[in-house]
Formats: C-alpha cells, sequence, structure tokens
C-alpha cells in the first residue's frame, strides 16, 4: 500500500468525522450522516489496503 493511498484514506476519514461533528453542532443530520458515510469509505478503503498488503508478504 503506497503512503500516498494511505494519507488520503486517513483524510477521507478524517474528514468524514469533522462533517458529523458540524452536522451534530448545527443539527443538520444530513450533514452528519454525510460524515458517517464519509467515515465509512475512508475505514473500508483502509481495510482493503490491509488485505492487498496481508498478501504481498
Amino acid at each position: 500500500m503506497g503512503t500516498d493511498d494511505k494519507i488520503d484514506n486517513k483524510a477521507e476519514e478524517l474528514k468524514g468525522k469533522a462533517k458529523e461533528k458540524v452536522g451534530k453542532a448545527t443539527d443538520d443530520p444530513g450533514l452528519e450522516a454525510e460524515g458517517h458515510g464519509d467515515q465509512a469509505k475512508g475505514n473500508l478503503k483502509q481495510a482493503g489496503e490491509k488485505v492487498k498488503d496481508a498478501f504481498k508478504s
């Protein structure tokens, strides 16, 4: 897994956490849900990359 991919995936997860917090603070369920989705995508991508790494070893 490339370092750039790791950084991009983590950034997407952190962006999702930020959106979720802003959504909660502003009582915007749509933004909160979008944040959850971004976090899930980032986590899923990271898991996929870990699987690839496991097969490379």
